[in-house]
Parts: structure tokens; C-alpha cells; sequence
């Protein structure tokens, strides 16, 4: 390396490449005739200098900006429009105890929901909601105690990334809670969501923004109205007649307005959400008891409710397919580029590794198909 600093020893490509890698740069950047010191991961790292003792973590924020340059790079070489729309940006104070952090959560989601135009509406899939707002997603295997990360490159844009290790309806709480962080911390050039960090104000504000986003508390109570759980214990009628009216007091059966496990697997499907969560949030919003809440959750573990679902007919995740969208769009972003000639072979078995996909699978694929790609460079 000191040989390379003093100009006494030329420096190969793939070394060009792998320091690219690790300081989180583009391979441009070292050709350019005016070099930005200055650079996204260096400046995470000093937001969060806690990474810096995590190789696993630092690792992993490496692979997440490179494959986000590299998606953009291939959208640019195959001229492919990005929606060229910038995310609304909120200004909160920052918060200084839990309540408020929560209070902040709540309205943010409220105001967000109204301004998309879906003020109790259950949201649609949350990587095409971001990415409808010019925000770039993906799915990624990250650390454990990672649920995602939210990176602002001031060139190449918004990018979130969630764990792909992690169950579909958690990542679609991850999306949410990386929208929090996009809506309301901007100003940071990115944040890494742990587990670890679940007391930290910003990431208590993220949570609730995350829950309310997903099950808005008017939304939910509508919900529940249909199910016959919410509404007046003992309903009060006035009957009218020409002489007069008449107050009718119906009584309602003991019991009947209490919360189910199957009216939380109705209300998880119909929203999009997991189980644990759904729980989570009645008791939040004060619908469920504690000891109703232990019940519940009890049930959950013994996997109750799953047989719930399949006895209603609800259909059950696609995991493998969710989890692998953004594997096989890159996958078909790069085979595409090859087939144009405006990425060598070698690029395109780089690209591949870099998502877990296997080299000789590629070259499989490449032998079988044949003549559409043999105008690929090679």
C-alpha cells in the first residue's frame, strides 16, 4: 500500500477495484481528474462509529453500496428512466423522551398516509410504495441483528435495504421503519437499523411510525366495527311511532365483543402484517388486555394461528419468491447488458457472486440459451 501511495509501484485493476469496494466508493471516482475525499461510508461511519467495532456490520454496508451503484450503473448503461421524484421530507425536532419520540411516530404516519391518499387503506407492497417515491429497495442478506438500512448518496440517490434472512411480513415492518428514517432524518447520510439500538429516540420514533403506517388505529377499529368486536355494549334503539317514541336497551351476549384469534388472523391478512405484531398493536391501541394479549401470543407459539389462517383459506406467503425479487432483477438487469455487449462476461459473473448466485450456473445458463447472448463481450 505505501509503494502504491508513493507512485513506486502501478496498481492492477482488480486492486483498483477491491479499495473501490472498500472505502465505498464508485471505480470512477480514482479516474476522475478532481478526487471528493469526501464519501458516503466514511461519513456513515462517523454517524455510527459503533459499526467500526462490527466487521459484519461495516461489511455489510459495503456490499449494500456497491450493489446499489451497480443496479444504478446498469439502469444508466441500458437506458432505463428512474422515476425522477424526490420523497417528502418532514422536519421534526428531535425527540427527547419515548413519549415524544412516539407522539412524533404516530402524526408522521398520519400525515404521510393522507398525503399518498390512503388515510385507513391497507398499503400495498411496500418496495413498489418507496420505489413509486424515487426510492431505490432491495432485499439483502445482512447481519442478524440487522433488520435494514437507509443510505442518502447524494449522486446516485435513496436507497433502503432489509434483510432477506428475515420473514417476508418483517421485512415489510423494515421497509416501513427505513421509510421513517427517509421522511424524517434526511439530513443523516444514512442509518443502520439494530437491534441493539431498539432504545436510541430515532429508532423508537421509526417504530411507531412503522406500526401506525401499517395498521392505522382508524383503519384497524373499521375493521373490527365489521367483525362486530367494537361498539356499544349495550346498543340503545329509539323506536318511533306517532304518539311517541320508545328507548329499547339491547342487551348483547357476555363475551361476544371479545377479540378472537381469529379475528386477529383476519385482521393480520387484511393488513399485511404478522401475527406477533397485530397482537402488539391492539394491545397499543388499548382493544386487548394484557392477560388477553398473553393468551393470544400463546396461542401464536403453539401455531394456532396459522391453522387459523389455513382453515379460513388465507393463502400463504410466497417466501422464496419475495425473497429473491431483487436477486433476480439485478440478474436480469446484467443479462441484459451482456446480451447489448455493455458488460464483459467477467462483469456479469462478478455481478452474479455479488447476490449469491453461483458462476457456473451462469455459464449454464449462458451455454443453453446460446445466440442471444453470443454478441456478449467477453
Amino acid at each position: 500500500m505505501v509503494q502504491i501511495e508513493q507512485g513506486k509501484r502501478a496498481v492492477s485493476s482488480l486492486e483498483l477495484s477491491r479499495l473501490a469496494y472498500l472505502f465505498g466508493r464508485d471505480l470512477r471516482d480514482f479516474l476522475q481528474d478532481s478526487f471528493q475525499e469526501k464519501n458516503l461510508l466514511s461519513a456513515l461511519f462517523r454517524a455510527e462509529p459503533g459499526v467500526l467495532d462490527r466487521p459484519h456490520v461495516a461489511e455489510a454496508l459495503r456490499a449494500c453500496m456497491a450493489l446499489g451503484r451497480e443496479v444504478r450503473n446498469l439502469e444508466e448503461l441500458l437506458g432505463i428512466e428512474r422515476i425522477q421524484r424526490v420523497p417528502a421530507s418532514y422536519s421534526l425536532p428531535s425527540p427527547e423522551t419515548k413519549g415524544e419520540a412516539v407522539q412524533q411516530g404516530i402524526k408522521l404516519a398520519m400525515d404521510e398516509r393522507n398525503r399518498l391518499g390512503l388515510p385507513t387503506a391497507p398499503l400495498p407492497d411496500l418496495a413498489e410504495l418507496l420505489a413509486n417515491q424515487g426510492i431505490h429497495t432491495a432485499v439483502l442478506d445482512l447481519p442478524e441483528d440487522v433488520s435494514g438500512l437507509t443510505l442518502n448518496d447524494p449522486r446516485k440517490g435513496l436507497f433502503v435495504f432489509v434483510n432477506r434472512k428475515h420473514h417476508l411480513l418483517r421485512r415489510r415492518f423494515s421497509f416501513a421503519h427505513e421509510y421513517a428514517h427517509i421522511l424524517a432524518d434526511r439530513s443523516r447520510f444514512g442509518v443502520v437499523s439494530r437491534l441493539s439500538q431498539r432504545e436510541n429516540l430515532v429508532e423508537v420514533r421509526a417504530n411507531a411510525f412503522a406500526a401506525n403506517f401499517l395498521m392505522p388505529e382508524e383503519g384497524v377499529r373499521r375493521f373490527l366495527a365489521q367483525l362486530g368486536k367494537i361498539g356499544r355494549t349495550r346498543p340503545i334503539y329509539q323506536v318511533f311511532d306517532p304518539s311517541g317514541s320508545l328507548k329499547v336497551e339491547d342487551r348483547m351476549a357476555p363475551g361476544s365483543q371479545a377479540i378472537q384469534l381469529h379475528d386477529v388472523v383476519q385482521l393480520a391478512e387484511f393488513f399485511r402484517v404478522s401475527l406477533p405484531s397485530c397482537i402488539y398493536r391492539l394491545h397499543d391501541l388499548r382493544l386487548i388486555t394484557e392477560k388477553e394479549s398473553a393468551d393470544l401470543e400463546a396461542l401464536h407459539q403453539k401455531g394456532a394461528g396459522k391453522l387459523v389462517a389455513k382453515l379460513l383459506g388465507f393463502p400463504q406467503p410466497r417466501h422464496r419468491k419475495e425473497r429473491n425479487w431483487f436477486r433476480n432483477r439485478l440478474l436480469g438487469l446484467a443479462l441484459e447488458a451482456f446480451r447489448r455487449e455493455k458488460i464483459s462476461r467477467g462483469k456479469l459473473m462478478a455481478l452474479a457472486s455479488m447476490v449469491g448466485l453461483d458462476r457456473e450456473q451462469v455459464a449454464r445458463l449462458l451455454e443453453k440459451v446460446g445466440s442471444p447472448y453470443q454478441g456478449g463481450r467477453w
